[in-house]
């Protein structure tokens, strides 16, 4: 099972929150999600959340991807332009290095009009361990 096979049945909370990754190797890892009524805030607008939540989904999906359980340890956004409902954000995680322990990854989330929506930037911790391949 690939990672992209495996997080996309494994991260349930990503799951109900309507992300789903569909790239990820070991360069880059996609995750893409459509905000819903359900995703908006008391402005009416996504809320930074969901829009971390589709990042964090994509960050996971990149450090994991080398078959070894990375957990991150700190993240940072910068939310740039809103998101509205309807909207189809994606958002596209790469390493600015992918360090044995260390890693990190810059993610770039985005509309359907490539507008940029949020900046998130990552650093993750890497145990000497294999990623589990199945739910607890």
């Amino acid at each position: 099972m690939d990672i992209k096979e495996l997080l996309n049945k494994s991260d349930r909370f990503a799951a109900a929150n309507g992300c789903c990754i569909t790239e990820a190797d070991g360069q880059h890892a996609v995750a893409v999600m459509t905000v819903t009524s359900s995703h908006l805030n008391g402005g009416n607008v996504c809320q930074g959340g969901a829009l971390f939540t589709l990042a964090d989904l994509a960050i996971a999906a990149l450090m994991n991807s080398s078959g070894q359980l990375t957990f991150g340890i700190s993240n940072s956004i910068v939310f740039v332009a809103s998101a509205h409902e309807g909207d189809r954000l994606r958002a596209e995680a790469v390493f600015v290095s992918d360090h044995h322990k260390i890693p990190s990854v810059e993610v770039r989330v985005t509309n359907q009009d490539d507008a940029l929506i949020c900046h998130v930037t990552g650093m993750g911790y890497r145990k000497n361990v294999s990623l589990p391949r199945t739910n607890p």
